[in-house]
């Protein structure tokens, strides 16, 4: 079992938990991810380490409350136990010899896009961290990424925080005004990733990206998250997360993607029918 010591609520709809983890603690490193199961009767669901403190032993994840899982997650708190927490899974996002990055996060992709940064920053790199949200009440962790960054651009779709545009608006406003990037780490929903790759191979900057296909089992097995890269089959959970953006293929990743929503409202509607039968009982 695995304790949760601590519960954020950053938005309405994300959660921040962090995990008495001292195995998975000890090997954790930025890119990587877990897989977990919340009781005997849960599903397994992939979740990226968002923060980790070695000395503590424990393990922090963020998540939105999208599905079964990660509702019934969002219920526990902070003295309760999770069953399985499994990891640390993929592959650490390679980051030697950058000395000036841009790190990109486009709304819950900015949990993902945080330890990197900080693992930057930590290395004596200049760190430029952009992040989006739809709107100034999705805004997460923005004073964590001011303390790991140089430069921090916090923008929304409607402009509600004072800054309008989207991610690759400033990104190609930071290129134009003479700033290069050894890379570009760039991580969020596949249309937002895609974009950001449109514009830095334009300019040659080596962009790295975080896939989220389907995962079941996060070993390579089930083959579920298989994803085309430079036109060969790689599978994310042990291939990746992280891959080079200009050779992903995210035209069929969001086709893969969308496959099952059909399914996923109906076990939202499910869900929602049991939790309010439970309510009134």
């Amino acid at each position: 079992m695995y304790k949760i010591v601590r519960k954020e609520v950053l938005n309405p709809q994300v959660k921040l938990l962090e995990i008495e983890a001292p195995y998975v603690a000890q090997k954790a490193e930025p890119g990587q991810f877990i897989m977990l199961r919340v009781d005997e009767e849960g599903e397994r669901i992939p979740l990226t380490i968002a923060d980790f403190v070695r000395e503590k032993g424990t393990v922090t994840i963020i998540f939105q409350e999208v599905g079964a899982t990660t509702k019934i997650l969002g219920t526990l708190n902070a003295g309760d136990n999770i069953l399985d927490f499994v990891g640390p899974l993929g592959r650490p996002t390679e980051l030697e010899g950058i000395k000036k990055a841009a790190v990109i996060g486009g709304g819950l992709g900015t949990a993902i896009a945080y330890p990197q940064a900080k693992k930057l920053h930590g290395m004596g790199c200049q760190v430029h961290v952009i992040a989006g949200f739809r709107n100034k009440d999705l805004i997460i962790l923005e004073d964590e990424m001011s303390k790991v960054s140089d430069k921090l651009i916090i923008a929304t779709d409607d402009g509600s925080n004072g800054t309008k545009g989207f991610v690759t608006d400033i990104l190609k406003k930071l290129l134009e005004e003479g700033n290069t990037y050894d890379a570009v780490i760039a991580i969020g929903p596949p249309v937002m990733m895609k974009a950001v790759c449109n514009i830095t191979k334009q300019y040659g900057i080596k962009t790295i990206v975080s896939l989220n296909p389907i995962m079941v089992d996060g070993t390579g097995m089930c083959g579920g998250c298989r994803v085309t890269v430079d036109g060969e089959i790689k599978f994310a959970c042990v291939d990746g997360p992280d891959f080079d953006g200009h050779k992903v293929d995210f035209d069929e990743l969001i086709r893969r993607l969308s496959m099952y929503k059909g399914h996923e409202r109906e076990t939202e509607e499910h869900l929602c029918k049991l939790l309010g039968g439970l309510a009134n009982a």
